[in-house]
């Protein structure tokens, strides 16, 4: 049996059809998929954030059971003063916001002009109290007395 011309050009190809409804469907996937994926980087920055807190109030244990004070204490003596710590590209800035000889706090703050600026900043009390300002309102009220979402 012979081919026409035309059916064999058919079999090499796709049509222009073909093409834009393969080029829609991959348009309406990424305009889903693109909002959750930046929304799940957040969330692991902000926990990596969460990590550094933890290291950081470690970090305070253990200059304080070395000069019993948390007084003199430094960020970027104990501590790194940017999260993630072991990642290049930076996204909090840490910091002691305050400190007493018996007490501290301590603060991750997202840095300007990165993909979490507009999450709020991180904090955790010498006594375990967890902080997140969720709504970047630039301070917390008691329902905000958590790191989870």
């Amino acid at each position: 049996m012979c081919k026409s011309p035309a059916t064999k050009l058919r079999a090499q190809g796709f049509t222009l059809m073909e093409l834009m409804v393969a080029m829609a469907i991959i348009a309406i996937l990424s305009a889903i998929a693109y909002p959750s994926y930046t929304s799940m980087l957040v969330n692991n920055r902000r926990l990596e954030a969460q990590g550094a807190l933890m290291g950081f109030v470690t970090a305070m244990e253990r200059y304080r059971a070395d000069n019993s004070t948390y007084v003199s204490a430094a960020v970027g003596t104990v501590y790194p003063a940017q999260a993630p710590i072991d990642s290049g590209d930076k996204f909090y800035d840490l910091s002691i916001t305050s400190q007493a000889g018996s007490s501290y706090i301590l603060r991750a703050t997202p840095i300007n002009n990165t993909s979490q600026e507009d999450d709020g900043y991180l904090e955790i009390t010498s006594t375990g109290i967890k902080r997140w300002d969720k709504d970047n309102s630039g301070s917390t009220n008691s329902s905000e007395n958590t790191w989870d979402d």
